[in-house]
């Protein structure tokens, strides 16, 4: 292919996506500065190659999936987000009040409704998550917040009524002895070791011990549960919006199979690279549909963020979004 085919190609392709119509050669002939015949020409040697075809209702082409695997391959290049797209990524970002997998989860939430596709987050589980620290905050008579913090940075808070009778200051004893005694074990064995390791001591120190013991049992439960999957979807709904699923029977295909976190998890982690952009039947999902992954790693938390959308993608943009919201997020936390 010479560098006018790539050109037009390229052409073709971002024509395509933008307008969802079929390219023809008049829409051509101005950019190029060529004449029709040329257009059809050089179009005709790139249908020889697959790098386009024709649709069925149109004299136009559209890209096949080999165009779009050259395209990404050879031709794409970043996009410039605009400040409006920035500004939304940095208002989740500069959020203090987020830990880092909420603002990577609110992130993609942002893209997702930013470019009318699926999202994924597929990031760490509570067996992945060990115990950092846990605080008893009073906020107003009868009432504290216990606040779970792991090594991850994901922090679980929950409002408690005390018990009559149970004395703030036994519960600041008690996260004291599970702070020294618990540190470092996984959240979802912590439940079981208060059973077997805390209860004991603190029946012989803590006047209201049930009580006290009950508490704390809830918050890390509540953690675990919270936390038991690291498999998070945005904008199911919009990708079932885009015209290639129109029909009942694409729209049941791809919405049973992102609903199957099984299946979801294998092809967002079939390959260990860092970066893959599966096109068409590469993407396990549908022969028009593109998983576009990226793994991350910021201050030791490690998962992997994925777009799923029509074959018919904003690439570059897909690709400036997802650098972007990275990038951002390793700023905040240091890195």
């Amino acid at each position: 292919m010479d560098k006018r085919q790539e050109n037009l190609l390229k052409a073709i392709v971002e024509t395509y996506v933008k307008t969802i119509k079929p390219v023809g050669s008049k829409a051509l002939c101005q950019k190029f500065h060529c004449s029709s015949a040329t257009i059809r020409n050089e179009m005709a040697v790139l249908e020889s190659l697959g790098y386009i075809e024709k649709n069925h209702i149109s004299s136009g082409r559209v890209p096949s999936e080999l165009g779009y695997k050259y395209y990404v391959d050879n031709l794409m290049e970043p996009e410039k987000l605009t400040g409006s797209d920035m500004l939304k990524l940095q208002t989740i970002v500069k959020n203090h009040d987020l830990v880092l997998s909420d603002a990577i989860n609110k992130c993609m939430e942002i893209i997702s409704d930013l470019t009318n596709y699926a999202s994924i987050v597929l990031g760490n589980k509570a067996s992945d998550n060990h115990l950092k620290q846990v605080s008893v905050i009073p906020i107003e008579d009868g009432k504290i917040v216990a606040l779970v913090v792991s090594d991850k940075g994901i922090v679980e808070n929950k409002q408690f009524t005390l018990p009559d009778n149970t004395d703030i200051k036994e519960l600041i004893k008690t996260s004291e002895i599970i702070n020294k005694m618990l540190i470092g074990t996984p959240i979802n064995e912590v439940a079981k070791r208060l059973e077997l390791e805390i209860k004991p001591v603190i029946a012989n120190q803590i006047r209201e011990y049930e009580a006290v013991y009950n508490i704390f049992y809830n918050a890390f439960n509540d953690f675990a549960a919270d936390n038991h999957s690291d498999f998070t979807t945005h904008g199911r709904v919009k990708i079932l919006e885009q015209p290639e699923y129109s029909d009942s029977e694409s729209i049941k295909k791809i919405a049973y199979k992102l609903d199957d976190e099984k299946f979801m998890k294998h092809t967002i982690e079939k390959d260990s690279d860092d970066i893959n952009i599966y096109i068409g039947e590469d993407s396990d999902v549908d022969n028009n549909t593109t998983v576009i992954k990226r793994k991350y790693d910021i201050n030791g938390q490690t998962g992997t963020i994925a777009i799923i959308g029509p074959k018919r993608m904003e690439y570059a943009r897909v690709m400036s979004l997802l650098d972007y919201a990275l990038e951002e997020i390793k700023k905040k936390d240091g890195k």
